[in-house]
């Protein structure tokens, strides 16, 4: 009996061990869950036991019970009772983790967006696309390859597919809960969305990328070196760990900060800038922050992504989430229908040009596409690269958007090709090289 209550003793302090070193972690998860949850709802049009049963049954977020609660508007999530997260919407700006200084009812700003729907086809419009048949195509070898993305739907996940060729619809396709119309969390490819307002408002002579960037924090010490080009391309030289797997700075800054633009301002500097590539979602955040400031009002910076970029192409079900402060997660948030994903990448392979409008630089192309140093050739500025050849069998001129989960915009301008894929698994679990490689092998 004696060594049983040792045992027992012993097993009530390994326990208490456990929960006390794991405690703080379950803020992150609930965070996670009941943000993950309000968004999907409110923005993505979801309902809340498809979301529970299949998007937050991964490891660690599915311990959190999490609810949507309709008649109030919001999401609360837990862990066995324990550290109670609540994620409320804010109508423009889309769902917020809210903490414990927050005041139900505070005001706050939001976009103003003026929507047209032009009489055109997809891409350029919003008429259905042209059924256009292409003597250059191997229709059996694409029908091989669309097929491919679905072909194990329970290792691959794959839940939307578009195809866009010479600026046509060639091909889309949706499983069951998803449509052209519903908008998808892009999540890191709204980096890639961050970046083009930076090329909008370079061609509109309002900013450089070789100037210092803009921190006042940095002007006495050796992060006064930093600029802009350094911030897009990830090599600022500013300490940063992107580990979702644990409490690190990305996790804090998601999932606990009211203000998510000044966790990288606040980091030192390991090396000089250009030395070491550093993916960093707190850079990205920082370059939100810094956009802010280049507008004289907190509601000219929530109208000018809309205004001068997505409204502009017709991106109507876009929309980037914001934090408790009113800035946009440029690293992460960013929301949008399976066409305007495509409409977005599109507009790249018009070189940025939409219709008769030039919205940034046809350099801006050559620019964000340039191999960042110590990237082995899979970065340029917030875009990824195919230069470094990581998909062997694909054109080395791809370029694309990067999502978790595998959320992706490819841009083959080579093959005149756009191509969006979303789900929840990425490589090895979804085979790009093997489906793109098939697809670029139809056109001839």
């Amino acid at each position: 009996m004696k060594w049983f209550k040792r045992i027992l003793f012993l097993l009530a302090i390994i326990i208490v061990l456990v929960i006390v070193e794991n405690y703080p972690k379950l803020t992150i998860i609930s965070g996670y869950a009941s943000k993950y949850m309000a968004s999907s709802v409110l923005v993505g049009d979801r309902m809340p036991a498809s979301i529970n049963t299949v998007d937050l049954d991964i490891p660690l977020v599915n311990l959190a019970t999490t609810e949507f609660v309709d008649d109030s508007g919001f999401a609360m999530s837990n862990v066995y009772g324990l550290q109670e997260r609540k994620a409320i919407d804010r109508k423009g700006l889309g769902a917020v983790l809210v903490n414990k200084d927050y005041e139900d009812g505070e005001p706050y700003l939001q976009p103003n967006r003026q929507q047209r729907f032009d009489s055109l086809p997809y891409p350029l419009g919003h008429l259905a696309p042209k059924d256009s048949i292409f003597p250059e195509i191997d229709y059996d070898k694409l029908n091989q390859a669309v097929a491919l993305p679905f072909g194990n739907p329970e290792v691959q996940k794959t839940r939307t597919l578009l195809v866009l060729y010479k600026g046509q619809l060639l091909h889309e396709r949706y499983v069951e809960g998803f449509d052209a119309t519903t908008p998808i969390l892009g999540w890191s490819m709204t980096k890639s969305v961050l970046a083009t307002l930076y090329g909008v408002l370079e061609h509109q002579g309002k900013l450089q990328m070789d100037l210092p960037a803009p921190v006042a924090e940095w002007e006495n010490d050796e992060r006064k070196n930093i600029t802009l080009n350094h911030l897009l391309r990830m090599q600022s030289g500013l300490k940063w760990e992107e580990d979702y797997g644990k409490i690190s700075d990305v996790t804090k800054m998601l999932f606990l900060e009211s203000d998510m633009t000044a966790a990288q301002k606040a980091k030192e500097a390991i090396a000089a800038p250009t030395e070491i590539w550093n993916y960093s979602s707190g850079t990205s955040n920082l370059l939100s922050g810094i956009l802010r400031e280049q507008f004289a009002t907190h509601q000219a910076y929530l109208n000018f992504p809309y205004a001068s970029l997505i409204d502009k192409i017709g991106a109507h079900s876009m929309l980037i989430e914001a934090d408790l402060e009113g800035n946009y997660v440029g690293s992460s948030y960013g929301w949008a229908s399976t066409r305007d994903w495509g409409r977005l990448g599109q507009l790249y392979l018009n070189k940025g040009q939409w219709k008769d409008e030039q919205l940034f630089a046809p350099e801006w192309v050559d620019y964000i596409t340039e191999p960042t140093a110590h990237s082995d050739g899979t970065y340029g500025a917030h875009f990824w690269l195919n230069s470094g050849g990581i998909y062997p069998d694909v054109p080395k001129d791809l370029y694309s958007m990067n999502g978790y989960q595998g959320q992706y915009v490819f841009m083959i301008p080579s093959k005149h090709l756009v191509v969006v894929r979303t789900g929840l698994a990425e490589f090895p679990e979804f085979d790009i090289n093997g489906f793109l490689s098939t697809l670029v092998s139809a056109i001839e």
